[in-house]
Parts: structure tokens; sequence; C-alpha cells
């Protein structure tokens, strides 16, 4: 079977669908790439690409949409509910089938290399392709956001790129691009716009304020201009190890740390798509199946399309 990667690349657009359409068309009708799901959050004023593809042709795929990012998206304008650095804010290259976090990593230098180069956007490497300690989490690389950076920037110690121009884009600003394992954005809606309740959940539930160890998470405003119903809070999450921190895991911690304020859940959102192995994990818990588990056996094989599948990867 050929090598394939999956990338999760976001941009900094979620209300102006022509430019959205634009960047999603670099993943359309290319040999060797498949668009699996293009999401876009006003409220967040975020577009959410995932793809699927062989190594090269995904990079050079990646690549083209930086070039319509920087055309159409103007930072200096932009606002939105999700922390953000640049006009393509992080690209995530995952191991999907026959390849290696390793891979990945080459891949992500590559794409690197090519957007400091082609486009004059500051790249800081990540995750498994971190070049420092202090660069493998995201979110510290993002600290201080598109307004913070040209000023971060000036510690040539700590904070010159991997790639790319030693000052920020006027109107892109920076990418962090990276090998990683999967990642979950989950989101959970409140009954309530207090913010400071959302805000105090997500830093009950996040590893850096001593939660679960795999959780990052804010509290999010979501506006009834966008929403076209009452201003609610969201808790918005994303799970960097779903194995170790699972889904459901989650979603009853914010639920009995909403219960300390009298909140109730409302609704709870998956962005992107996500492996098969992490709804199973949630099937079983809440359904108490006795035989659908890792305690038994491969619940997996418990999935009538995986054996449908596998006939037709053996009949191609």
């Amino acid at each position: 079977m050929k090598k394939l990667l999956e990338t999760v690349p976001n941009y900094s657009e979620g209300r102006d669908m022509e430019k959205v359409a634009k960047i999603a068309a670099c993943f359309k009708n290319r040999k060797g790439v498949r668009l699996l799901d293009c999401q876009t959050d006003a409220n967040h004023n975020r577009c959410v690409i995932t793809a699927v593809g062989e190594p090269e042709a995904l990079k050079n795929a990646v690549l083209d949409s930086f070039g319509v990012a920087v055309a159409e998206i103007d930072l200096t304008h932009h606002e939105g509910q999700h922390p953000r650095m640049g006009a393509v804010d992080v690209v995530p290259f995952i191991p999907c089938r026959n390849t290696t976090v390793e891979e990945a990593d080459a891949i992500a230098k590559e794409l690197g290399k090519e957007v400091g180069e082609k486009y004059g956007v500051p790249v800081f490497l990540y995750e498994d392709s971190a070049s420092a300690p202090h660069r493998q989490n995201l979110a510290k690389i993002r600290k201080g956001q598109f307004e913070g950076m040209a000023e971060k920037m000036q510690d040539k110690e700590l904070w010159t790129p991997d790639f790319g121009p030693d000052h920020i884009h006027p109107t892109a600003g920076v990418v962090a691009i990276g090998a990683r394992m999967p990642l979950i954005a989950f989101n959970i809606n409140l009954d309530t716009d207090n913010m400071e309740i959302a805000n105090a959940i997500a830093n009950a539930v996040k590893n850096i304020r001593g939660g679960y160890h795999f959780i990052k998470a804010i509290g999010v405003e979501l506006n009834d201009h966008y929403t076209g119903r009452p201003t609610v809070a969201q808790v918005s999450m994303n799970l960097v190890n779903y194995q170790k921190t699972a889904v459901y895991r989650a979603f009853e911690a914010v639920k009995m740390e909403a219960r300390r304020y009298g909140v109730n859940v409302i609704e709870s959102e998956i962005v992107g798509v996500v492996p098969m192995e992490c709804l199973i994990d949630c099937a079983a818990y809440y359904l108490q199946a006795c035989c659908f588990g890792p305690m038994k056996f491969d619940p997996q094989k418990q999935i009538m399309e995986n054996w449908l599948l596998e006939d037709e990867e053996e009949e191609n």
C-alpha cells in the first residue's frame, strides 16, 4: 500500500467563505491528495482543513495553500476567539498509513524551508520536529499572538525562527510546522454566558494548571451574532493523546467541574476527523459494554465496516 500522511492545517479565516473556498481548492482534484474535511467557525474565525495524501503531493498542496492564505488573510484586521499568530497558524503532519513520525518530520522540515524562502513567513518547528525543548508546546510559541510576536522575536537566543526571516511577515505573521501524533479538537458548550466559569473549568482540566496531562484548554465565548442563539461559554480543548486521556474522560471531567457552578453541558463538538478508536472507547464506556472493549478483545473486529474495508483492500 502507498505511504500516506495526514495534515490538519489551521487558517485564520472562518467568516469569509470565498477565501475559505480558495484555500480548500488547493487540496481538491490533486493526484495523491484527498480532502477529508473543511470546518469553519465564525466565532473562532478559523478554518481547519483535514487532508491525507502521499507525502510529497500533500506537502505541495499545503505549500500552495500558503500562497492563498498569505495573499488573502491580513492579520492586522483579524479578530476572533481563538488564539492565532499567523494567516496559516499551524501545520501538523501526522503518520497515517505505512509512515512514521520520522517521515512526517522530514516533510514538515521540507515544507518549512520552502515556506520561509517562497513566502517570507517565519517558521517555528514544534512538537516532534521542535529544534529546542521550549518550542515543543504550540501554546508557548503562540504566546503573545500576532500582535506581540514582533517584540517576542527580538529575543534572538530564544525565538529566532527555524526557517524564513527573523522578523514577522507584516500581514501573515508566523507559522508553526511539525510532526505529531493525532490530536482531537474537542469543544464543550455550557448553558451559561459566564466566561469566568468557562475559564475556571478550562484551568481545572488542562495539564499546565494541574489537570489531565494530555489536555490543553481555554474558555471561548460563542457570540450570538454567529450562532443565531444566546451567547454561550465554551470550554475548547485539544486532546493531544486520546489513548492516554480519552474523549469520554475529558467530557466527564468538564461535566463534573461544571456542577460546582450549577452549570450544565448543552452539547459537545469534534472539530475535523478523528481516529475510530477514540469513538469506540466512548461507545464502550457509555454503553458499559462488557464485550466491546480492550479488556476483552479487539473491539474494532465488531465494526461491520472494518470487515468491508479489509475486503476492499485485498481486492485492490
